[in-house]
């Protein structure tokens, strides 16, 4: 009987299972972000989130625990730097997973898994779209009017460029005048 012994094994053996969970981490702890397939990602959550809320507290046992899971010494200093600095308030939740379809080969469900508080996107929150409504008619004179703007726009700068170099051209003359004249006089 299997009582009590309900967690998805990812068609793999313990040690691979372990050896893959551990890369995962490590790959997240430096990278921020990772795409997987859900069921890994799920995993991963269930054990990445333990080793973050461990590196909360920065002690020399606290460390070794950890190093015991991932065996990286960068991402060790990773996690327990930047990583532990900017989760140290939040009480847990430390990673979110967004799907994001299916996989062309084998048609997995595949998502992002990131660490919550380094997604400067999300941290923004959510921004108001505007509410218009929209038909094919007012989109296809939106877009010939369109044009016709951007093109007046963009001849303005020109114009205004062409006109520049004619009035410091039409400046400078004046300014040698001038010089001309005071030279012969200070012969």
């Amino acid at each position: 009987m299997r009582h009590n012994k309900k967690f998805n094994h990812l068609g793999r053996t313990a040690s691979h299972r372990q050896a893959m969970l551990a890369n995962m981490a490590i790959s997240l702890i430096m990278h921020k972000r990772i795409t997987t397939t859900v069921a890994k990602a799920k995993e991963l959550k269930k054990y990445v989130e333990p080793l973050i809320t461990k590196a909360k507290e920065d002690s020399t046992n606290s460390r070794r625990v950890v190093f015991s899971y991932l065996q990286n010494k960068e991402a060790i200093k990773e996690l327990f730097g930047a990583v532990a600095e900017k989760v140290g308030d939040r009480p847990g939740g430390y990673t979110r997973i967004i799907k994001l379809g299916f996989r062309q080969g084998d048609a997995a469900q595949i998502c992002f898994i990131e660490l919550v508080d380094f997604d400067p996107e999300m941290a923004k929150g959510e921004t108001k779209k505007k509410a218009t409504r929209r038909s094919r008619r007012s989109g296809s004179k939106a877009a010939a009017e369109a044009p016709a703007q951007e093109a007046a726009a963009a001849e303005a700068p020109v114009a205004e460029a062409a006109e520049a170099p004619v009035a410091e051209a039409a400046e400078a003359p004046a300014a040698e005048a001038p010089a001309a004249e005071e030279a012969p006089k200070a012969e």
